[in-house]
């Protein structure tokens, strides 16, 4: 049987949010703010427990370095 690493897990799921909270069309890039990502991510990372805390701060600034770059939205293809 094929499992995700907890990593790519939480990045799925990620994706999915991104796809059903974007105000975009479907198919496009889903953009969503940074402080929305940066929130799901953390409390999903922080109920998950299997990724380590110094890791997703490091995920969230290169992200945030990211949308910064997109007027504060993130895309799918940053992560």
């Amino acid at each position: 049987i094929f499992c995700l690493n907890p990593l790519q897990s939480l990045l799925s799921s990620m994706k999915h949010a991104s796809e059903i909270l974007t105000s975009e069309p479907e198919g496009g890039p889903a953009p969503i703010p940074f402080e929305t990502f940066s929130f799901l991510y953390s409390y999903l990372a922080t109920i998950d427990g299997e990724v380590p805390e110094d890791e997703t701060e490091a995920f969230l600034q290169k992200i945030k370095e990211e949308a910064d770059k997109q007027d504060g939205m993130v895309l799918i293809r940053h992560f």
